[in-house]
């Protein structure tokens, strides 16, 4: 309390504002000490008249510096209740007892609220420590898998991991160096703030590599070759979405008055974003049902997911075309439809298709292929139509772009890339960062949308609509998360020729850690370096002069990524190990079945 702010102020007033500041003081000790401190009274007990063991003596305080600060304010109540008492039998001492309670309660204000700043600097070495250690150790532990793995899967003398060739591949050098180059950045307040141009830095960078190699491989002297043509064709869509991404949201701190895409939309007239979020609708909706159809299944369990998802397609649209004008006007009955439906369907999708997938003409490993593409097909189809409901209008572009670059990449895929699995993993997590800054998201806490988190929503509930914050902020992220399901059905379709993946007695524990063990042990290597260097940088920034307004929320963004991380991968772990294993007892009992007829 600043001195002097209550003079103007009766005598009475005066001390009810300084006994109001000091519950306030009092209940922030009463979170940071023990109760047996406080001998039984509180804040409540003074409004309700119960307090017990205040006596009606003034003691010297000493001893701890938190028993000083209890014996301070049980001073300042105790002379607060004296001068009412004689205020009210009008005695002629009550001027002098107000003088002794003003002083005691600026005695204590003071001296609280210089123990409470020194409580939010404090630095507990040895929390710090086994925190900093844990860290760590997890980094240390999933780096030392990913190399035990990647040493395994590439063991043999003639491949290439250890020929120079490889070494000095410049995507490889490119995507194993930009976590370096955001750890060195994290140091610096104005790339934190501007972090979103590193991201498209990268991942521009990553497509002209891409490019780069692929038009080097290219030998037009013995004709055109049609599926080199198509991946060069998807190179090119990723240039051109991730420049429309990059140009939509100019996002970041500092420069968010320069002009882009959304701002030139929402001047021109409301008008253009409702047709751009038609059509945005309409090709998210088309693009997932011809990938849901692309393995060429036409089972009744395929047909019952697309039918559901073109439903939920219908409603979205619906929705865009009624409610564009106030786009929080939808229909709370139309919005919970929306999100049951997309629920049964993705998750109906994962658990329904494995059982119905089995093909004995196929090998293994390309029957549970073409199913892990139709769930990751179904995961990733299922997350656009959500984010059409949830995010704002402007954003239906965005999701559009973004499921362009997840289907670009998916067809890159091939038996003959040259390109390594890891690196192509951490492409997609790299892709899935810049998409949540294409989305209009920054590091600061400011360009949350709150708004959208209580669409379908009747009542008020912080968990619910904390959740549909958690989706919408985290929206690019989870969706290329989820997209490692279909990337990894792709992958086993395209290799399922190989020697050792046809091999039809292959254990399933080997297959696992081969197919599944790159695409959850990238991201959460990336995610545990990135939150271990941030926390080391916060550490030294805790003095620093923005170290609340730019490292702090920022930190939130880092754990919050982190959950993000572990929850994309714990659907891809868990979808993959059930598909695999549904599909192993199929094909078993199929087998156990031919051999009894045989027999």
């Amino acid at each position: 309390l600043v001195p002097g702010t209550l003079n103007s102020l009766r005598d009475y007033e005066q001390l009810r504002a300084l006994e109001l500041n000091s519950w306030q003081l009092l209940r922030l000790m009463q979170a940071q000490l023990p109760s047996s401190l406080f001998g039984g009274f509180s804040c409540n007990c003074f409004l309700d008249g119960t307090c017990e063991g205040l006596g009606s003596d003034i003691s010297e305080c000493s001893g701890d510096k938190e028993k000083q600060l209890i014996c301070l304010f049980r001073n300042a109540a105790v002379l607060h209740g004296i001068w009412k008492s004689k205020k009210l039998s009008e005695s002629s001492s009550s001027m002098e007892d107000f003088s002794r309670s003003l002083d005691a309660y600026n005695a204590f204000l003071k001296t609280a609220s210089e123990w409470l700043a020194s409580k939010t600097t404090e630095k507990p070495v040895l929390l710090l420590g086994l925190g900093m250690s844990a860290m760590l150790l997890s980094c240390f532990v999933c780096v030392s898998l990913f190399l035990s793995l990647f040493t395994e899967v590439y063991h043999e003398p003639k491949d290439r991991v250890y020929s120079l060739s490889y070494l000095l591949n410049s995507e490889e050098v490119f995507i194993l160096a930009v976590p370096l180059l955001f750890v060195i950045s994290m140091g610096s307040s104005s790339m934190v703030e501007e972090e979103h141009y590193i991201w498209h830095f990268t991942v521009a960078t990553f497509y002209l590599l891409l490019l780069f190699k692929t038009a080097k491989s290219l030998n037009f002297s013995k004709g055109i070759n049609i599926f080199r043509d198509y991946k060069l064709g998807s190179i090119f869509s990723l240039l051109i979405s991730g420049r429309l991404l990059r140009g939509w949201h100019q996002g970041g701190v500092n420069w968010t008055y320069l002009p882009d895409i959304s701002k030139w939309l929402e001047q021109v007239g409301s008008g253009y974003v409702k047709w751009i979020q038609l059509i945005s609708s309409f090709l998210v909706i088309g693009l997932g049902l011809i990938t849901l159809f692309r393995t060429g299944s036409k089972r009744k369990s395929v047909c019952v997911v697309a039918f559901g998802f073109s439903t939920c397609g219908f409603l979205i649209l619906l929705h865009a075309w009624r409610y564009q004008d106030d786009m929080f006007e939808v229909s709370t009955v139309t919005a919970k439809l929306i999100y049951l439906l997309l629920s049964i369907s993705a998750i109906g999708a994962s658990v329904a298709l494995p059982w119905s997938m089995i093909n004995k003409d196929k090998s293994f490993l390309a029957e549970a292929g073409d199913c892990l593409y139709l769930i990751g097909s179904a995961y990733v189809l299922s997350w656009c139509l959500l984010q059409l409901l949830l995010q704002q209008p402007i954003n239906s572009g965005p999701i559009l772009l973004l499921l362009i670059q997840i289907l670009a990449i998916s067809g890159l895929s091939s038996k003959d890339s040259q390109i390594n699995e890891s690196v192509e993993i951490a492409a997609l997590y790299y892709m899935g960062m810049a998409g949540h800054f294409a989305l209009g998201n920054s590091n600061t806490l400011a360009t949350i949308d709150v708004a959208g988190a209580f669409i379908g929503i009747s009542s008020h509930s912080t968990i619910l609509s904390g959740i549909l914050m958690f989706m919408i902020t985290y929206a690019s992220p989870i969706l290329f998360l989820l997209s490692l399901v279909m990337y990894i059905g792709a992958y086993l379709r395209n290799h399922s020729h190989s020697t050792r993946s046809a091999h039809r007695d292959t254990n399933l524990g080997e297959v696992l850690k081969l197919k599944l063990g790159f695409p959850c042990l990238v991201p959460l290597c990336i995610n545990s370096i990135l939150l271990t260097a941030y926390t080391v940088v916060l550490l030294l920034m805790r003095n620093h002069l923005f170290v609340w307004s730019v490292f702090s929320p920022k930190y939130l963004y880092v754990c919050a990524t982190t959950l993000c991380t572990y929850i994309g991968v714990f659907v891809v772990a868990v979808t993959v190990t059930y598909t695999f294993s549904v599909t192993c007892l199929l094909r078993s009992n199929t087998r156990t079945r031919q051999d009894t007829t045989i027999m």
